[in-house]
């Protein structure tokens, strides 16, 4: 069922939550130490919603943020002794901004919940985005790049594997959240296809040239 519009804490970064995700934050400015202590107040969900700055920066406002995030559900809170605070949050809805709020004595923000369109893809149309990003992974390990070592296996209900595609894929906070806005898994899958297979190109090109004895070779 989909909640209707609310106001609620929001904390802006300089990075995308995806549903489904993890995410560890530190938490130093004073607003958002005193937004961690609403949140975590008896009676009270222990959730803020997270959207991406655009432009500008996390501490001392003036930023410019996206209208589209998620909801961050807080699943380990510790208050070091210097009042800073560590925490896991999990992304859990997707959600668009309808106004902004005052920012004292934190960000706040009308807020609706938007779900994602049914899905009509299916196995094998996750099986390929799978495999493109192993090749990924294969080739930024040729190339001497970071890159994670578990293999990748993609949830299988279809709206939840393309958020954690997404995820995992080697791309920047602006793709990422043009991910986290389309419409549904299915035109998510796609555009996360497109920027595979250009990443994909771009690898086994800095591999030629790596093995041509080019700029990337040791």
């Amino acid at each position: 069922m989909t909640r209707s519009a609310i106001e609620i804490p929001m904390f802006p970064l300089e990075s995308v939550l995806l549903p489904g995700v993890l995410l560890p934050l530190h938490v130093f400015e004073l607003r958002y130490r005193a937004l961690v202590r609403a949140c975590l107040q008896p009676g009270v969900e222990p959730e803020f919603g997270v959207v991406l700055i655009e432009r500008g920066s996390e501490v001392g406002g003036g930023d410019v943020r996206t209208m589209i995030g998620s909801i961050a559900r807080i699943i380990d809170a510790r208050q070091l002794p210097d009042g800073r605070w560590t925490l896991v949050v999990a992304g859990t809805e997707r959600i668009r901004v309808r106004r902004w709020l005052h920012d004292d004595p934190f960000p706040r923000a009308e807020i609706e919940f938007w779900p994602d369109a049914p899905a009509t893809k299916g196995p094998n149309d996750l099986a390929e985005i799978e495999l493109n990003l192993q090749r990924i992974m294969a080739l930024r390990a040729e190339l001497g790049d970071p890159t994670r070592g578990a293999p990748i296996n993609l949830p299988s209900d279809v709206t939840a594997a393309s958020y954690a595609a997404a995820a995992l894929a080697p791309i920047g906070p602006a793709d990422r959240q043009r991910l986290l806005g389309a419409a549904g898994p299915d035109e998510r899958l796609e555009l996360l296809g497109c920027m595979l297979e250009d990443e994909l190109v771009f690898l086994r090109r800095r591999l030629e040239l790596f093995s041509d004895g080019g700029p990337d070779s040791r």
